[in-house]
């Protein structure tokens, strides 16, 4: 159901597997499950995170809602999972000087002309370019770019497609490592019999920002996407324009980013203020 009707991602997919098999490991038969039975399964939950408890009951509301729709049983006994209160956390980002870095080291290696540099620079651009999603990066055909052309169709979350601006840096970028890329194959970032993974990714993007002088830990390929929307956002991009550009169902997702900036504006004033240094 939740491939072919709402269109989950694989990854999505492998998520809900793997917490409703947990499950069983705990209610057996699963889908006979009590509402006694879940309660007690929310209380051997007790020392997970509240983010784990919430993903997992999430999961299993769905699969006790798909049994009821599908008149597998009359009663939906999700009620009793837990419903833990959560706080959004404010998304890493980098400032412009450290993404700037980041773009020096990358292109001064992309000059040698060495592929696996050239293919590197295209990558980075399109992520902080485009803001797109790893995966939707590491899985774009190659031909979603076209000379000329200033959108990408992507295909992100749920099979949605949108249309992504793609800067002229980054076509440009693009460009040349086409001219490298081998021509015998679907995909843009080809590697092996498929595409680059999103875990090579994330190595060649931590791999550059380290050689910026930034530490490793605070870089990867999600928080150049919240670089691209923190300052975007921050230049005066329209906060309904931004969640088309990444592709958020709903616009409370794409809201964190005003929290971002208005943190940045409290850290400005509380530096800046003249009063901020006055003894009191």
């Amino acid at each position: 159901m939740m491939a072919a009707e709402s269109g989950s991602s694989r990854n999505t997919l492998a998520a809900y597997r793997n917490d409703l098999e947990r499950a069983a490991e705990s209610v057996s038969p699963l889908g006979g499950a009590s509402a006694e039975d879940l309660s007690r399964l929310g209380a051997q939950w007790a020392a997970l995170a509240p983010s784990t408890v919430a993903r997992r009951a999430a999961a299993l509301r769905r699969f006790f809602g798909f049994l009821v729709d599908d008149g597998l049983r009359k009663d939906d006994p999700s009620a009793a999972l837990p419903r833990p209160r959560l706080e959004r956390p404010l998304p890493r980002i980098l400032d412009a000087d450290e993404v700037g870095r980041i773009f020096e080291v990358a292109e001064d290696r992309a000059a040698s002309g060495e592929p696996a540099a050239v293919r590197n620079l295209a990558l980075l651009e399109l992520l902080y370019g485009s803001g797109l999603r790893a995966s939707e990066l590491v899985g774009l055909p190659r031909r979603a770019v076209r000379t000329g052309q200033p959108f990408l169709m992507v295909t992100g979350k749920g099979a949605k497609d949108r249309l992504v601006p793609i800067s002229s840096r980054a076509e440009a970028a693009v460009a040349k490592w086409l001219d490298l890329a081998p021509r015998e194959t679907f995909w843009l970032f080809p590697s092996g019999k498929t595409h680059l993974s999103r875990v090579r990714l994330f190595q060649i993007v931590r791999a550059v920002a380290a050689d910026a002088g930034i530490a490793p830990e605070r870089v990867s390929p999600h928080v150049l996407r919240h670089a691209f929307a923190t300052h975007l956002l921050t230049g005066g991009a329209d906060l309904r324009v931004l969640q088309s550009l990444l592709g958020h169902a709903d616009i409370a997702t794409t809201q964190i980013y005003t929290h971002v900036d208005s943190a940045r504006l409290v850290e400005l004033v509380n530096s800046r203020h003249p009063l901020a240094t006055r003894g009191r």
